[in-house]
């Protein structure tokens, strides 16, 4: 964990829970850390980089919290730079209650999960929507994915404020139908292996012979 995500994330009253339960010190420590925390590095990047989803939260006009999952191909959600990232946002339900709350406050947090592995990335930033203009059509087609033909309403940009990496503990394994067949193919690959060998055989094997005499 960064310094930023601590000042971000550990409001007064967080800190006395921390004080009360037992894990103040620890924090105490990140906080007085060099290393700021800001800015996306190879493995964040790369991490991003390999997601088909992501979970982002915003809150309600009336203070609710709101959580929206984003799906697409792998790499649909672009790092632009160590402090931006990108997708393209596709036409949902038409509830509309995420761009609707950014437009009131446009601070959001992302769950990025890699559940095989047991892996979580935590990002706090600020999204900026571009629709209905020349700029926006530019960036839409820069975030689409080859061959997507959804339609695409917008462009949402996300500056990166903080991060944090999660403890794996608690993260339950689960695989995607593409994840599985990753794992699957050498068994695949060895159960046709044995499919021919079997077909030979068969075709080897002398038949069946009654004696004539």
């Amino acid at each position: 964990m960064g310094r930023r995500f601590a000042e971000l994330a550990f409001t007064p009253l967080v800190k006395e829970q921390q004080e009360e339960h037992g894990s103040r010190h620890l924090y105490e420590r990140v906080e007085q850390s060099a290393d700021r925390g800001d800015r996306l590095g190879e493995a964040e990047q790369a991490f991003i980089g390999e997601r088909d989803g992501f979970y982002m939260a915003s809150v309600t006009e009336t203070g609710w919290p709101y959580v929206q999952y984003r799906g697409g191909p792998v790499g649909f959600l672009h790092v632009l730079d160590e402090r931006t990232i990108g997708f393209a946002d596709f036409r949902g339900n038409k509830q509309y209650i995420s761009t609707g709350n950014l437009l009131h406050d446009d601070r959001v947090a992302l769950f990025l999960m890699d559940y095989p592995n047991q892996s979580r990335l935590k990002i706090l930033g600020r999204a900026k929507i571009h629709e209905g203009d020349a700029d926006a059509q530019r960036l839409i087609e820069t975030l689409r994915m080859p061959g997507e033909m959804s339609p695409v309403e917008r462009a949402l940009l996300i500056q990166v404020e903080a991060f944090d990496w999660n403890c794996p503990q608690h993260i339950t394994a689960r695989y995607s139908q593409q994840e599985l067949a990753k794992i699957l193919e050498p068994m695949r690959r060895r159960l046709e292996e044995l499919e021919a060998e079997n077909k030979r055989l068969r075709i080897a094997a002398p038949g069946d012979c009654t004696s004539k005499y």
